[in-house]
């Protein structure tokens, strides 16, 4: 089943990045436990009755000195563009503004669910102002507290029950599904076109042409791939154009769908932010990482620059240090043949499994070379590990007492597994448990 979108839009000082917050809830402290992945996040995951979501907070798009009534109207089109259902935030303190019609008025005109929220209904005092808001014709309005959580379910459940149920293409196991990430002009088509061997998909220097996520079946030396080449951005005025932050969006439910992702860096501009955006989140999602440098015949070259490339690639990306690096060109299709090795591996390291009487060898081993550490006067004791999953890779290690595991510590036993078993472009997990 595809992963469905919501799309949380209002006028700013509703709450709406803080209804994102709770939305997500745990994810977003997951994220942030990871070095070197970026902040300031826009979207995230949820879940709410065992169905899984991805969540836009376009309170965190910013588009420069944008007017703000032009503001409000590019979140609202980026939610009836991008979302699958959308909340509608507004202030009960407030009550109904000009700006919450003008958004109203945009909402009409799409076809999607949209679920009309008032939050900030923290007390009794509140709960009568939200009648007024009928008046919107948007539905029955759900009055929620952001701060203090109330309304939550509510609110979820109708989310929830609004979702669209979008079948997921089916291949066999045997394919390998790889999607082409990255910011907008960055050759993801060129290269599909190149890795297929002719021109599938439109190739332009305007940024946005690809529409939609295109998926494409070919096979190379008997092994059967499905190419998904993300769309960039969707052109549609100057807002658009300029803001390459919506490029994240389009990436996320080709990434859900990919066993192997390429993020692609334009070595034309350079490692820039976004780029952290669109690789974080595959990282983030469990799949498999190649990062791509394309456009490597445009540059000048020395005999070290493709080292300088990947010393600084490893420091700006270091949640991505299991991902090999390959450079490239798309248009000229120089050094385009050595991505497939790398697909295959990272694909068959993904789903790898380890036997476990092995993986405990392993890890005893790594205890015995390096102790484990202790803490005012306790010592972390490991007594048994096993593998729980695959796609990606994920070990249970049962301890005496978790608090324990420092992280660097848990850090040394990911390096232990990885100089044992490989595991080259996949992220691999390690949850520690204490012992019944």
């Amino acid at each position: 089943m595809a992963v469905p979108v919501v799309a949380i839009v209002g006028r700013p000082n509703v709450g709406k990045s803080t209804i994102f917050n709770r939305v997500v809830g745990s994810r977003v402290s997951i994220v942030e436990d990871e070095p070197g992945i970026t902040r300031d996040r826009i979207y995230s995951s949820g879940e709410w009755l065992t169905r899984k979501f991805n969540v836009i907070d376009t309170g965190g798009i910013e588009i420069g000195d944008e007017p703000f009534v032009r503001l409000i109207k590019a979140q609202a089109e980026i939610a009836m563009e991008e979302a699958d259902v959308i909340v509608f935030v507004t202030n009960a303190r407030d009550g109904v503004t000009q700006s919450d019609q003008e958004v109203a008025n945009m909402l009409y005109k799409t076809t999607k669910p949209v679920i009309l929220v008032v939050n900030k209904v923290d007390d009794i005092n509140f709960k009568e102002q939200i009648y007024e808001f009928y008046g919107l014709g948007l539905g029955d309005p759900i009055a929620v507290s952001a701060v203090h959580g109330i309304g939550f379910g509510d609110m979820l459940d109708q989310v929830v029950g609004n979702m669209p149920n979008k079948p997921e293409q089916d291949y066999d196991e045997d394919v390998i599904k790889f999607s082409l990430i990255g910011r907008p002009n960055v050759g993801k088509s060129s290269l599909t076109n190149a890795l297929l061997g002719e021109d599938r998909v439109i190739v332009s220097d305007i940024e946005g042409t690809t529409r939609d996520a295109i998926d494409t079946e070919f096979s190379k030396d008997g092994q059967r791939y499905v190419v998904i080449d993300t769309a960039g951005m969707r052109k549609r005025g100057k807002v658009y154009e300029t803001t390459e932050k919506y490029s994240v969006l389009r990436a996320l439910a080709a990434i859900d769908r990919s066993d192997v992702c390429l993020v692609l860096i334009d070595a034309e501009k350079g490692l820039i932010e976004q780029d952290k955006k669109v690789a974080g989140y595959a990282h983030e999602a469990g799949r498999a990482v190649i990062i791509v440098v394309n456009k490597w015949d445009a540059i000048e070259k020395t005999d070290k620059t493709m080292k300088e490339w990947e010393t600084l690639i490893r420091e700006e990306l270091q949640f991505l240090d299991y991902a090999p690096i390959v450079f490239l060109s798309a248009l000229t299709k120089r050094r385009v043949h050595t991505l497939f090795d790398p697909i295959l591996q990272a694909a068959e390291n993904h789903k790898k499994r380890v036997v476990t009487h092995v993986l405990n060898d392993v890890i005893m081993d790594a205890v015995a070379m390096n102790p484990t550490p202790t803490h005012k006067g306790q010592r972390l004791r490991i007594y048994y590990s096993t593998q729980v999953a695959s796609a990606p890779p994920t070990f249970v290690i049962f301890v005496n007492d978790t608090d324990l595991l420092h992280f660097s510590y848990k850090r040394y036993l990911e390096n232990s597994l990885r100089l044992a078993f490989g595991f080259e472009g996949t992220p691999i997990h390690i949850i520690a448990r204490v012992r019944d």
